[in-house]
């Protein structure tokens, strides 16, 4: 099945403990899965309305529920960045926080409704383990984040349309891999991203059937074209393997910029 990065789970199921849409428990065991406890370094400063430092998922969750709830309008939001190098929409600042974001490619920053100042978390993942019984352990840095700019996603609709051509250009790039014939164990992969669902967790259930649909298709979209861009395959000019690479990582832009808008999606007005 077709899985969302981890920052994207805690954006999503972490605004919902905010505006008190699900349980933390839940929200919890949906960001840190089979991983070891994801504990939480904070570099920033404080929370308002929080006496104690969190250190792990639980008590930040947990900290920033409680600061959105003493606001004279309660109420926050955990907003989704995916940067990439070129790409560098949705880093909260300053310069030192960017820097660790697009190291790792993605990072989760809060905001608390009646309060002027945001937080951006950074994932540290170690795996260890192995292919059958793999594991992570999980840091999350959290560190002072800039005032908020404009918003700078794609809205879900945009994004909608933008997926149905980056879905067909992803699927005819890997076609003319053809990996399966010579790449065996790409076989099971390909059938998965091809036909596969989003995992039952990956976001709230009252996750909204345009954005769930959105998330679906950037998931499918980003896994073909980390697929396609392991080697050139069956590319038979150094000129078609260019070509199709510049295709490939333009499409996974539009994945990554679908996938932030459904995922920061409460911002934007409900629609079906």
């Amino acid at each position: 099945m077709l899985d969302l990065p981890r920052s994207a789970r805690l954006a999503a199921w972490g605004t919902g403990v905010l505006s008190a849409d699900v349980p933390l428990a839940a929200a919890v065991s949906a960001v840190v899965r089979d991983d070891e406890p994801h504990t939480v370094r904070w570099e920033a400063g404080p929370l308002p309305g929080v006496r104690s430092v969190p250190d792990d998922v639980t008590t930040l969750l947990a900290a920033l529920a409680e600061g959105a709830g003493s606001a004279s309008s309660p109420g926050g939001r955990l907003l989704l960045a995916l940067p990439v190098p070129g790409d560098p929409r949705g880093l909260p600042g300053p310069p030192a926080v960017n820097v660790a974001a697009l190291e790792v490619g993605e990072c989760v920053v809060a905001e608390v409704d009646g309060h002027e100042g945001r937080w951006a978390f950074v994932p540290e993942v170690t795996d260890f383990g192995s292919v059958l019984e793999p594991g992570a352990f999980v840091s999350w840095t959290v560190h002072s984040a800039a005032p908020r700019r404009a918003p700078e996603s794609s809205s879900v609709a945009e994004s909608e349309r933008e997926l149905r051509l980056a879905l067909a250009t992803a699927t005819q790039a890997l076609a003319s891999l053809d990996v399966a014939r010579w790449r065996e164990e790409a076989a099971d992969r390909i059938a998965a991203v091809r036909d596969g669902a989003l995992v039952p967790d990956a976001v709230p259930p009252a996750t909204s059937p345009r954005a769930m649909r959105v998330l679906q298709t950037a998931a499918r979209v980003l896994a073909i074209v980390d697929l396609a861009t392991e080697d050139d395959g069956a590319a038979i000019t150094s000129l078609e393997a260019t070509s199709r690479a510049v295709a490939l990582r333009e499409v996974g832009a539009v994945a990554r910029r679908a996938l932030v808008a459904a995922v920061n999606a409460h911002t934007e007005p409900a629609r079906p």
